[in-house]
């Protein structure tokens, strides 16, 4: 991987009409067959300064997907095999006595980095879960009375297997609601299938991307984002849906204030990616499903998709639209 003072590669003919955020997609897209959707998600919770949970069955590209986004980037990546031995310190780091200073010396964790996957994160204890706690909201590590900022950007890409339950620990509510947004990748079709089966005989791996976007451009496309405009109606119409899933009597467990600025940060990132420097109601209704379900929980067996799906149809968005209309 290059370093942030090396030059990134001269773009060729065929990517210099594209845009950073096209470019950075393409690139990943090399790796990564029939999934456009998903990687503009994950690169829009990126852009909102937020981190992703990929839940899915083994084998679809979780990791992939994952490894391909730090590859493509040029900024500092760890990563973390999750198991059930691991401990708290393996992610945050811990401190060592020096005999030759005759004092403890702080040896980093693989937090302190820009890009940190967290394979398999359902695979370590509670304990160690909530090693990531701290660092995945306030950007900091706290040990023995010092606290030690990350290196911004900091966004965790986190990957688990909901079906498989055997050695697994279900994440708390607590770490759930620190994702931006959760998503599956789903099984391809058989034309992807295929084309994937195709890219094997070039033999390129993920190894052999290049990194397209440098930290420097990465920073600024997330202040671009902050400055998308979002209109008081879409602002009351994220806060109507957030509130309803209070309310609701299926739901037991509601979208906290930091799902909603979650889901506020997304609507911003996603207009910006679409090429507008505003924000649109379908945007809001796009996006909800991935920012909210996983924050809820539910009385009576409903999926949390499901739940939000719902709620969505209750609340008009036709009315935010006729004051948008009424403004203009």
């Amino acid at each position: 991987m290059l370093s942030p003072s090396d030059s990134l590669p001269q773009p060729t003919m065929d990517t210099l009409s594209l845009s950073p955020i096209q470019l950075l997609s393409a690139n990943i897209a090399q790796q990564i067959v029939g999934k456009d959707r998903p990687i503009q998600l994950v690169l829009a919770a990126l852009l909102s300064g937020g981190h992703v949970l990929l839940e899915d069955v083994p084998g679809v590209g979780k990791t992939l997907l994952a490894k391909s986004l730090a590859k493509s980037i040029d900024a500092k990546f760890q990563r973390i095999q999750c198991t059930p031995d691991l401990l708290p310190s393996d992610i945050t780091g811990t401190n060592i006595w020096n005999p030759g200073s005759r004092e403890f010396e702080f040896i980093p964790g693989p937090v302190f980095t820009n890009i940190l996957l967290a394979d398999e994160i359902n695979r370590a204890t509670p304990r160690t879960q909530s090693a990531l706690l701290e660092v995945m909201e306030e950007r900091q590590v706290t040990l023995d009375g010092h606290t030690r900022p990350v290196t911004a950007p900091f966004f965790v890409i986190a990957t688990q297997n909901p079906i498989e339950s055997h050695g697994t620990f279900a994440l708390p509510e607590a770490q759930m609601d620190r994702f931006t947004i959760s998503l599956s990748l789903g099984y391809p079709d058989a034309a992807e299938e295929l084309q994937m089966l195709q890219r094997l005989a070039t033999g390129a791996s993920v190894a052999d991307l290049t990194p397209c976007l440098t930290l420097a451009e990465l920073q600024t496309m997330q202040q671009q984002c902050r400055r998308v405009k979002v209109d008081l109606a879409i602002s009351e119409y994220i806060v109507d849906l957030v509130r309803a899933t209070r309310t609701d009597r299926e739901i037991s467990l509601g979208v906290s204030p930091r799902g909603c600025v979650a889901l506020y940060r997304m609507t911003q990132a996603w207009a910006w990616i679409q090429d507008r420097p505003y924000a649109l109601p379908d945007d809001v209704k796009e996006l909800a499903v991935y920012v909210l379900a996983h924050r809820i929980m539910t009385v009576s067996g409903e999926s949390g998709i499901g739940a939000i799906a719902r709620l969505l149809q209750t609340i008009p968005i036709e009315a935010v639209t006729q004051k948008l209309r009424q403004r203009r």
